[in-house]
């Protein structure tokens, strides 16, 4: 068992030094650990995984009140949204509703979204990136928890200002779209995590399809699939995808195939795609979701049991512009491959 300790939630672990990255609650990657632990109770069955997430989930707590990010749905609907589903507990109901008021404080009306960043005020006065459209799921769930619609109207806006200015002709996406508060209008299109402003970065691209998928789920709103779905065949169809179905850590790194693959973007996808199955029925987007999850329930990507620390995947990329995380476990690529084999159950 992995110590018990408040400010100390494992993100990653370097392979060579057997070193494991822990952060604070503040940290956006906080929550997913958590949410490991109870879609561990939710496959196994085993209720010590449920006592060990209802141990830490209340460190989480206080983040509810942290308005300084946009990261509220990671930390908080990761941990206490998917303790909610299991235990329907009154208190986790009232820190999802108190997190969506936190998270909804971040919207501008004259913009039509979330900002995302506060820092990096140098580049961007109002920067927002791809993986904010994750976030938009606790808004979602939390009108739907008071029927208070504001939480939804936001959600929606954000969505529709992602998808007026994000995406790229060939249906790729940018990472970052930075904004002029006093006009509302773009003044930038750029990178932050990808090889380049223009490359297709490959995390990015799966937050894009899960998160438009996941916005159609609550609004039925039919321009939400059609991007997810022209952005998963761009994904999935792409000249640089390898066989095996894990994608490089961006699509237009020069050095293909000599540069690192990203597990957490496949199994981010893989979720994606299961759900997005469901809505379209079309086996394109299981069998890429199915080709995943075998190739990473293998030797090559599955961590060796003699490696001590709390992961399942390797082969993960975080931050390459950091020079961080490179190819080794990190903690939501965890948690995304849990979510894809019990949405791959649940279609049974």
């Amino acid at each position: 068992q992995y110590p018990i300790d408040s400010i100390a939630f494992p993100r990653s672990m370097s392979i060579k030094t057997s070193e494991i990255k822990q952060v604070p609650s503040k940290d956006w990657t906080s929550g997913f650990y958590v949410g490991n632990l109870w879609q561990l109770f939710s496959l196994t069955g085993d209720v010590r995984y449920k006592e060990y997430a209802s141990k830490w989930n209340p460190f989480l707590e206080k983040e509810k009140f942290n308005g300084k990010t946009h990261d509220m749905g990671f930390k908080i609907f990761s941990s206490f949204g998917k303790g909610y589903e299991i235990n329907h507990s009154e208190d986790y109901k009232t820190i999802i509703i108190k997190s969506a008021q936190t998270l909804s404080s971040r919207f501008n009306p004259k913009i039509g979204s979330i900002k995302s960043w506060d820092h990096h005020e140098d580049k961007w006065d109002f920067p927002v990136i791809i993986d904010n459209m994750m976030n938009l799921e606790l808004l979602f769930e939390a009108s739907k928890l008071t029927g208070d619609d504001s939480y939804r109207k936001i959600a929606i806006q954000h969505a529709n200002t992602t998808l007026k200015n994000h995406f790229r002709k060939d249906n790729s996406c940018y990472h970052v779209v930075g904004y002029d508060t006093i006009t509302g209008k773009v003044k930038s299109k750029n990178t932050h995590q990808g090889f380049s402003d223009s490359s297709s970065w490959a995390r990015g691209q799966a937050w894009a399809v899960y998160g438009f998928t996941m916005a159609y789920r609550f609004t039925q709103d039919k321009k939400y699939l059609k991007q997810a779905e022209a952005t998963a065949q761009f994904f999935i169809n792409h000249k640089n995808m390898p066989e095996d179905g894990i994608p490089f850590w961006d699509f237009d790194v020069p050095t293909i195939p000599n540069t690192y693959r990203d597990a957490s973007a496949a199994t981010i996808m893989a979720s994606a795609l299961i759900e997005l199955y469901t809505f379209t029925k079309k086996d394109i987007y299981l069998n890429y979701s199915n080709k995943v999850i075998h190739s990473l329930s293998s030797n090559q990507y599955l961590l060796n049991s003699a490696v001590k620390g709390p992961f399942i995947l390797n082969h993960c990329t975080g931050d390459w512009s950091k020079k961080a995380e490179l190819d080794e476990p990190i903690v939501y690529g965890d948690y995304y491959f849990l979510e894809a084999l019990i949405r791959k159950r649940n279609l049974k």
